[in-house]
């Protein structure tokens, strides 16, 4: 199939507010060393472990250096992420993980500081396989023009990007979060926030396989192969082309740690596993 040239002009295309926000970085008011942060990531990594009461105020006072207020507001914050709970004359404890907000951007961050990048990786990809290709396939039925022309003009940024590795993630993060966007559902939409969290740092790590196995105009025609889908308004068409494009996808993550790991035995003087 012959690639179509969208030549639209992206000065006259409008943008998605809600896009645009999450593609917005948010970083620059945040202190990692606050108290809500520490506090998130510590409870995150198992310092403070689910279902354990959490220490007494003075305690908490004393080893932190904070004012009474401060840990106070702390806790009003991770109360309201569903991640401790006050009982009175029993104290603060931490909550299961079940009743942790992961759609919350605070929360995902926390996780994404903690835990493996290998571990993240591999617990996203079930979940954007369960979304995304119900996403693609009810985005082909109900898109209006102008959200067809915002997927468009992202995968040209996709496809002109050459070299440029930020420019290729950033187009390609937009590629997808549009799609979900154009479902028109609130509740589908909730997950861009997730998938904008996540995708920031999995992204580069698959690409990085790509670029590994020369896969890179492969993928690159997969997404034009989810637009086209959705252009034509075929959902079963555009579910199909995103299950490949996110199985796909899942493989050169794997293909990308895998080189990572061999790379970290050689320099330790190991030798690397066999590949299952």
């Amino acid at each position: 199939m012959a690639l179509r040239d969208y030549s639209d002009d992206p000065t006259t295309i409008d943008r998605n507010p809600a896009v645009e926000r999450l593609m917005t970085p948010h970083g620059e008011g945040r202190n990692d060393n606050d108290l809500l942060h520490i506090l998130g990531r510590e409870i995150v990594s198992g310092t403070y472990p689910a279902d354990a009461r959490l220490p007494d105020e003075a305690a908490m006072l004393d080893r932190y250096g904070v004012t009474r207020t401060g840990l106070r507001e702390a806790y009003a914050q991770l109360t309201s992420k569903g991640m401790i709970v006050a009982k009175t004359r029993v104290g603060t404890s931490v909550t299961l993980p079940m009743f942790w907000n992961m759609l919350d951007p605070e929360v995902l961050a926390w996780h994404l500081d903690a835990k493996p990048l290998d571990e993240i990786a591999m617990s996203i990809y079930p979940l954007r396989r369960m979304i995304e290709p119900g996403a693609a396939a009810m985005a082909a039925q109900v898109r209006t023009d102008a959200e067809l022309k915002r997927l468009e003009l992202a995968y040209e940024q996709m496809k002109s990007a050459g070299r440029d590795e930020q420019a290729l993630l950033t187009a390609d993060l937009r590629f997808h979060l549009e799609i979900v966007s154009a479902t028109h559902n609130p509740f589908i939409g909730a997950f861009n926030t997730l998938l904008n969290t996540v995708m920031r740092r999995t992204l580069r790590l698959g690409w990085q396989g790509v670029e590994s196995a020369a896969s890179k105009p492969a993928r690159l025609l997969q997404h034009f192969d989810v637009l086209e889908a959705i252009r034509q308004r075929n959902a079963e068409m555009a579910r199909t082309r995103m299950e490949i494009l996110i199985d796909d996808s899942l493989k050169d993550v794997v293909d990308a740690l895998e080189a990572k790991h061999r790379q970290r035995d050689a320099l330790a003087g190991k030798s690397a596993p066999a590949r299952v």
